[in-house]
């Protein structure tokens, strides 16, 4: 028997020795799901992002909403009962769950699908052009009924009825609810593009960043709208409930417009080749390729220190949600380096 492999030196006296795989005790062994071969490689791809999106924004609406679920739920008759709307330790633990749960989920499907988790954000990506639109539509629907399928899993697994809708609050009206949903949704999004859309050295702990954003973009909104951000937040708890508000719009426009605002901004600060002004260009630029924002074209991406006298490269890298989009095959999808 061998120390190293002990398992090797046992044969299973009914099983065929054709039916042993010759190399299942290595370790770099990839299996394949063979018997989807036959479909293009594009369209893997979109099988790839979209169950990405699906499982990523269910998970990311488990924790959070299960979390909100338990500060709004209603106390015990007999105890002391607080305005739990107005009660700044609720609005943190509410806020702290939704950061923390983005970020992590966000780690974890980055290299997958890119960690969305945002109809807002896939708007956002598609209107400069870093996911394509068949790309965006599908994951945007992923997005949708991830978002539903935790609400109700949520609603199914925790006694308590589900209180995690969305609503306006401290005399907001739906105009107000309208633009902090839109301006908390821009910071959100111009935070995205910035730190993972952008590639630098620290693009791999971008979903630090972005959780954080989510975090303090919670912690203003949540006492105005309920802390939507994120239409598919709102939409699977109103589906799963069956009690949609008079202004649930605002929570789809108000992230649209946002998403809009960011994008716009982005352009904008891109045209006017931002990355000269500070002349910090990052010394390892990301392999693989990079994504023309003015052409929407990829082309070879370059890395190494940049010579002062050198203007830096007018691109932005394509986002990890389009991962697969012009891949030959999933082995060879575009992840970036350092």
């Amino acid at each position: 028997m061998n120390v190293d492999r002990p398992t090797r030196g046992f044969r299973v006296p009914w099983k065929s020795r054709k039916l042993q795989r010759p190399h299942w005790h290595e370790k770099h062994v990839i299996r394949r799901l063979t018997y989807l071969d036959f479909l293009p490689a594009p369209v893997k791809g979109h099988i790839v992002a979209c169950v990405g999106e699906l499982v990523g924004t269910f998970m990311f609406l488990l924790f959070a909403l299960g979390g909100t679920n338990v500060v709004n739920t209603a106390p015990p008759e007999g105890a002391n009962a607080t305005d739990l709307s107005a009660n700044p330790s609720k609005i943190m633990y509410i806020a702290l769950v939704f950061g923390m749960s983005l970020a992590v989920n966000a780690w974890v499907f980055f290299r997958i699908s890119g960690g969305l988790f945002n109809p807002a954000v896939t708007l956002g990506l598609m209107v400069v052009g870093a996911t394509g639109y068949s790309r965006g539509i599908l994951i945007i629907v992923s997005q949708i009924l991830g978002g539903i399928a935790a609400s109700g899993v949520v609603s199914a697994m925790m006694p308590n009825v589900l209180a995690v809708k969305t609503e306006l609050g401290g005399g907001t009206t739906v105009v107000q609810g309208l633009f902090i949903e839109m301006f908390l949704t821009a910071q959100l999004v111009f935070t995205i593009f910035m730190l993972a859309t952008e590639k630098h050295e620290g693009t791999f702990i971008a979903p630090i960043g972005i959780g954080l954003s989510l975090f303090i973009a919670e912690l203003m909104g949540i006492f105005y709208t309920g802390g939507s951000v994120n239409p598919a937040r709102s939409f699977g708890p109103a589906v799963v409930t069956q009690s949609f508000s008079s202004y649930h719009w605002i929570y789809w426009v108000g992230p649209i417009l946002g998403a809009l605002l960011a994008s716009v901004f982005y352009m904008f600060i891109k045209a006017l080749e931002y990355e000269t002004v500070n002349n910090v260009a990052d010394p390892k630029q990301a392999l693989g390729e990079k994504f023309d924002l003015r052409n929407r074209k990829a082309k070879p991406a370059t890395h190494g220190s940049v010579e002062p006298d050198q203007t830096v490269d007018k691109a932005v890298s394509r986002d990890l949600g389009d991962t697969y989009d012009h891949s030959p095959d999933l082995e060879n999808g575009h992840t970036a380096r350092d």
